[in-house]
């Protein structure tokens, strides 16, 4: 069968499509539209459809939209209950008619489709089959954590012979994902988007508030949860997003602890109740790599595997797979988060010629960046099919030096962003063990954060954050042997087996997806050199 999944009603608009049960393609819209997050995640741009995305998935596969035959739509309009405090006050009746009108809107968008074909699919459910069925291990427990669905803001449950038997869940107004949120907008940034900058501006301070947040954020010891109101500004005034003091830093490890502490016990309940030694997990909750590093070092599973697009993004993959194993089809994992767009070599060297610009094809391209690397240059890599989820992870990744302090302030410089916030190393995973700590390893999604080894910290200073974390990607050496090769050279020349990997992108835009996406960035930003397929391009 040929499935296409869209996410619409929050935000991350995203489609994927599943052909006979394997993930073929699946990509956000915002990678074509620009425009980040696709839309702002209020109630009344519900209408807004991933066409782009989902017009380039069918294009893909040669599918045309009448050739379609389902849509799963990560939202179920019907289990929405308006009574529930959580919601958008005034207006979340507009987007429960947008969300249920979505089947004349996907026809609109992609002429020929059959809206009959369309499929409502809860959304928790949603987030749940992008891990669990799209996972390397069968029938694991699940656990997805989040801002909200239709009523509930999590769900936990496990898969048996494939199909999924929910345990627990927590209906709103109480929901780990809105107190985040909450906070990141009290911090002066915005919600259901800059959530991660308070993660890092929790490494900065100390919980000292962690005993009003136990009493504030309770667990009832049956798999649930309370979030009581918070009175924001009896610990920390609001702040601006760019000038923050002692209580504000303290303020976000303090809310950190406490979800961590929570999801442990959520954890250590799931795994009670089911005996199962595998986590799958997803949800924006799952976003969160130190949380995520807690739950495999200090929780009962033996392995966790993250959907690498937690976010509602992942739900458009997530919606089509539950609907292929409600009609029986086998699905297969996930083959990497390598789904989106590419192109040739001669699609590539056209693009450049048209922008009249001076570029070479080296033999041996690969040596080519690891040489300017170590001769501390910024280097922007664009290869292969764009990555499906928020994290560069080798194909549209800007790459630095490790070893100078400074390009960690240069990079953030570049990509204008604050200045507090971390760059991860990419490494190849057979070195891995030795570098870094307590995360599992191989860690190739870049989500779960890593205790630097001590000797490796003066070493390695800009990915080494001042916590003593780094959030690491392995690199196998089967799986992309050219990124391997750059890797090999990059420590040939220095000593040093890893490189800053963070994504391809300035500050509040998406990240880099097309060709000409990366010239503009390259034009924009003080980047040294430029990896375009195999041409290379230099200041």
């Amino acid at each position: 069968m040929r499935i296409l999944g869209i996410n619409a009603v929050f935000h991350d608009p995203a489609a994927a499509l599943v052909v006979d049960g394997e993930i073929v393609a699946a990509a956000e819209e915002e990678r074509f539209s620009r425009r980040k997050h696709g839309k702002r995640p209020v109630p009344f741009s519900a209408w807004e459809m991933p066409e782009q995305a989902a017009a380039w998935c069918l294009e893909f596969a040669g599918i045309r939209p009448d050739q379609v035959d389902a849509v799963g739509y990560s939202y179920d309009p019907d289990l929405v209950d308006h009574s529930l405090g959580g919601l958008d006050d005034g207006s979340e009746r507009t987007r429960t008619d947008y969300a249920r009108r979505a089947p004349g809107f996907l026809k609109a968008c992609l002429p020929g489709l059959d809206p009959s074909s369309v499929r409502f699919v809860r959304h928790h459910v949603a987030h749940g089959a992008s891990a669990a069925l799209a996972a390397p291990f069968d029938d694991p427990a699940v656990l997805v954590a989040d801002g909200r669905g239709e009523s509930t803001s999590y769900l936990a449950g496990e898969y048996r012979d494939g199909k999924f038997v929910e345990l627990a869940s927590q209906r709103l107004p109480h929901s780990l994902g809105l107190l985040y949120e909450e906070l990141t907008e009290h911090l002066g940034f915005a919600r259901s988007s800059d959530e991660y900058k308070v993660m890092a501006l929790a490494s900065y301070g100390e919980p000292r508030f962690l005993s009003e947040f136990e009493r504030l954020v309770p667990t009832d010891g049956d798999g649930g949860f309370r979030t009581e109101p918070v009175d924001w500004t009896s610990f920390a005034p609001p702040a601006t997003g760019s000038d923050f003091s002692r209580e504000h830093a303290d303020l976000a490890a303090s809310v950190q602890r406490r979800l961590e502490d929570v999801l442990l016990e959520l954890a250590a309940w799931l795994h009670r109740r089911t005996g199962n030694r595998k986590l799958a997990m997803a949800g924006g909750i799952a976003l969160n790599c130190v949380a995520n590093t807690r739950l495999h070092a200090e929780g009962p599973f033996e392995q966790i595997w993250v959907q690498p697009a937690a976010g509602d993004a992942g739900t458009a993959l997530g919606a089509a797979l539950q609907l292929a194993t409600e009609w029986g089809e086998p699905v297969q994992a996930m083959p990497g988060a390598d789904l989106g767009r590419e192109w040739t070599d001669g699609e590539l060297e056209t693009v450049l010629r048209r922008a009249k610009l001076a570029y070479s094809r080296p033999d041996d391209l690969a040596g080519t960046v690891a040489a300017a690397l170590a001769d501390d240059q910024i280097v922007a890599w664009f290869q292969g099919r764009a990555e499906f989820g928020p994290r560069a992870l080798g194909h549209r990744s800007l790459l630095a030096h490790p070893g100078h302090a400074g390009n960690l302030e240069r990079l953030n410089d570049v990509k204008g962003r604050e200045h507090f916030r971390p760059v991860a190393p990419m490494v190849l995973a057979d070195r891995a063990g030795e570098i870094f700590q307590r995360g599992p390893l191989p860690s190739p999604y870049m989500l779960f954060v890593h205790d630097v080894a001590p000797a490796w910290r003066d070493r390695l200073p800009a990915v080494t954050h001042v916590d003593g974390t780094a959030r690491v990607q392995t690199v196998e050496a089967g799986e992309n042997p050219l990124l391997a090769r750059m890797l090999t050279g990059f420590e040939a020349r220095t000593g040093l087996p890893a490189v800053v990997n963070t994504s391809l992108n300035t500050a509040g835009r998406p990240m880099v997806d097309s060709p000409r996406d990366a010239l503009e960035c390259f034009g924009s930003a003080p980047i040294d050199l430029l990896a375009i397929g195999p041409f290379v391009i230099r200041r």
